[in-house]
């Protein structure tokens, strides 16, 4: 590989730029990478522990922030063609399928789908408790003016004694 061609390639992973990233930036967290690929070994092997080396955890951290820069550079081409200034989910299902990855678009899906009416349930619980939390306030405390008198009924009169 000539050094323009691995300038290219580094600017292809970097967004365009040829300046190496802050490693700090672009680093997946390597307790979640850890996590993800010791679920995954585990369902697979369901008679014995599989151990993953230090050296296999950096491999599949840097093979999935590479994925995922070309994932979203591909998507943010499709948004451009589009004249759209920002990527959508379908951008992405239209990326994986232009990267030749369509077998994961179905189970994403799926997936998103479960997310987005999971997100719409936590929503209209709050909504509710805020609502009622509301009303309770309501109920318990009328309105009253500067004066200490009832300002629902507007005649100046104070309900308390009543």
């Amino acid at each position: 590989m000539t050094n323009t061609e691995a300038e290219a390639e580094k600017a292809a992973v970097n967004g365009g730029s040829t300046v190496e990233p802050s490693v700090e930036l672009n680093d997946l967290p390597k307790t979640i990478i850890r996590r993800i690929v010791k679920d995954k070994l585990s369902q697979l092997s369901k008679e014995s522990e599989i151990s993953v080396q230090r050296e296999a955890l950096v491999a599949f951290s840097e093979s999935s922030r590479i994925f995922i820069h070309y994932l979203s550079a591909t998507a943010n081409d499709i948004c451009k063609e589009a004249k759209r200034q920002t990527v959508n989910a379908e951008d992405v299902f239209k990326a994986l399928e232009e990267m030749e990855f369509s077998d994961f678009v179905g189970p994403l899906r799926a997936s998103l789908e479960e997310v987005r009416k999971n997100n719409a349930g936590k929503k209209s619980e709050s909504l509710k408790a805020k609502e009622s939390k509301d009303k309770g306030k309501r109920k318990e405390s009328p309105a009253r003016n500067c004066n200490g008198t009832n300002a629902e009924n507007g005649d100046g009169e104070d309900d308390s004694s009543d």
